[in-house]
């Protein structure tokens, strides 16, 4: 079985809002798909929908962001495109 390596962030991928919105971005790519990756993230409370959307037109292109469960209480969201994949 060939499992994937895990790819390289670094601090260029982060962003933080004045008002304590963390938001990572990244992007994976393969010979038959790229993936897209934004995840929100609050010290004290998960983010809202609205804080959420307003970087969807900056971030994810080409498609449609689908949510990735997460746990109870958790204080972080993510959210991921799916291209071409096969």
């Amino acid at each position: 079985m060939r499992l994937p390596i895990n790819r390289k962030v670094d601090e260029s991928h982060h962003a933080m809002t004045p008002d304590g919105l963390s938001v990572w971005y990244t992007i994976q790519v393969s010979p038959h798909a790229r993936i897209q990756e934004a995840i929100f993230e609050r010290a004290d409370r998960m983010p809202s929908d609205e804080e959420c959307v307003r970087w969807f037109g900056l971030l994810i292109v080409g498609g449609h962001a689908n949510e990735a469960p997460s746990f109870p209480g958790a204080t972080t969201r993510r959210f991921e495109v799916f291209d071409g994949a096969s």
